[in-house]
């Protein structure tokens, strides 16, 4: 199987990174920030920063003809503990289904570029595997 890189419109990393790799089944991304589509900068808060990566996430799954519902794991770097409650919000709208949640790992107190508040990365698997 050969490797693809996925992209979205209005979100690319500045250095030649893809945003996600997919191989077969197995999508992971690289670092996702609440960069803003339309004018290609970073806003100041941390309830726009968190729903611009969540909307990232969907559309970076759907790219590679995935739904959120074959992501397995998201890893979040936040700069303040602060903000894990702005995470959940849109954790929970994302993956309102107690009983079929991704893995989360969530680090505090991480040095991110600028004003940038909130990273993640997440890893999935489409159709279970099946390709």
């Amino acid at each position: 199987m050969k490797r693809r890189s996925i992209e979205i419109e209005g979100f690319k990393h500045d250095h030649p990174i893809p945003s996600a790799s997919q191989i077969g089944p197995f999508v992971v991304s690289g670092g996702i920030s609440g960069k803003d589509p339309k004018t290609g900068k970073i806003p100041d808060g941390i309830e726009e920063q968190c729903s611009l990566v969540f909307m990232h996430i969907r559309k970076l799954i759907e790219a590679a003809s995935g739904t959120t519902d074959d992501i397995l794991k998201l890893t979040v770097w936040l700069k303040d503990g602060a903000h894990r409650k702005n995470v959940n919000q849109e954790w929970l709208r994302m993956f309102p289904d107690a009983e079929s949640r991704p893995a989360r790992h969530t680090f505090i107190g991480q040095e991110l570029a600028g004003n940038m508040l909130i990273q993640c990365e997440f890893w999935a698997v489409l159709n279970g595997g099946k390709g």
